[in-house]
């Protein structure tokens, strides 16, 4: 079984269903509230986990009742929290407001994950027996920087979302394998609002890129290879929180078990696919049979 480790933040979700978001200075009824675990590092276990891999979770939570929570939520899900911290105070929180199209808005304030700053005792050889180390830009830098050398260093196969999106060190880069960010991040980290132009230009920084657009698919390129686009399957959304977690955990498991790159984007995107159309972010993650059903290869 494919052995993937997760270095990244995890949050509770405080999640406001409202019919239409509101602009500055308004004030807007919602017709439903949610907590729900989530953050990008957790999320990606989960899904991960869910699609079928073996998955450890590095990270910090707080000695608060969310952290409780979301480590349960974690370890529920078949995802290892041994190196899991739990740190004096809250664990962190995202606060997110979902429109009646599925779209979102999210404000994070890190909390405990911003004492990831770090590799603790033992996440270096929890890295270095896994066959894949997924990293976010949630925790601290200096920690995700930390983790994408250690990989490095033991042949692991480094996977960065680069979210939220802030400029990459030459360190992060030189350490990173596969960068998968969506066609914002893209466009913040090159300049480019083209998602190939962007693609491409990420390409002189890294040996593969994927990026990721929503409805519309995904692109992929690399160094060696043709570009690929694939599709994604056309759904009603509910809620795309989540959404692109879910592809960053499926993907892996799918390269993890020695899928050709194409074949491993559309099994990532029907993962995706049914995850948007259910609310939340860790909650509508689908677990291997519903992906492998749904797949149409």
């Amino acid at each position: 079984m494919t052995h993937i480790a997760v270095l990244g933040s995890t949050n509770m979700d405080l999640v406001a269903y409202v019919e239409k978001a509101p602009q500055r200075g308004e004030t807007v009824t919602g017709r439903e509230f949610r907590t729900v675990p989530g953050g990008k590092g957790a999320n990606q276990a989960i899904a991960a986990a869910r699609a079928g891999a073996n998955v450890s979770m590095m990270g910090a939570v707080g000695n608060d009742t969310y952290g409780t929570q979301l480590r349960s939520t974690l370890e529920h899900s078949g995802v290892d929290t041994d190196h899991l911290r739990t740190v004096e105070g809250p664990s962190g929180t995202a606060h997110i407001v979902v429109d009646d199209e599925g779209g979102n808005a999210i404000v994070v304030i890190p909390a405990a994950n911003g004492t990831v700053d770090h590799l603790a005792p033992g996440d270096e050889g929890l890295i270095a027996g896994a066959d894949a180390l997924l990293l976010q830009l949630e925790i601290p830098l200096a920690a995700v920087v930390a983790g994408a050398e250690a990989a490095r260093a033991h042949g692991v196969r480094t996977i960065l979302t680069p979210a939220p999106a802030q400029p990459l060190p030459l360190e992060l880069l030189t350490a990173t394998d596969l960068l998968i960010p969506n066609e914002h991040e893209a466009t913040t980290l090159t300049g480019r609002t083209d998602p190939h132009a962007a693609a491409l230009a990420l390409l002189e920084e890294v040996p593969e890129v994927v990026v990721t657009l929503g409805s519309a698919g995904s692109l992929y390129v690399a160094r060696d290879a043709d570009p690929v686009a694939v599709p994604a399957p056309q759904v009603s959304t509910v809620d795309s929180t989540g959404a692109g977690d879910t592809f960053v955990g499926a993907l892996a498991v799918a390269l993890g078990e020695g899928r050709p790159m194409p074949q491993a984007l559309k099994w990532a995107a029907t993962a995706a696919a049914i995850s948007v159309q259910r609310p939340g972010a860790s909650t509508s993650m689908p677990y291997r049979p519903e992906i492998d059903k749904q797949f149409t290869g």
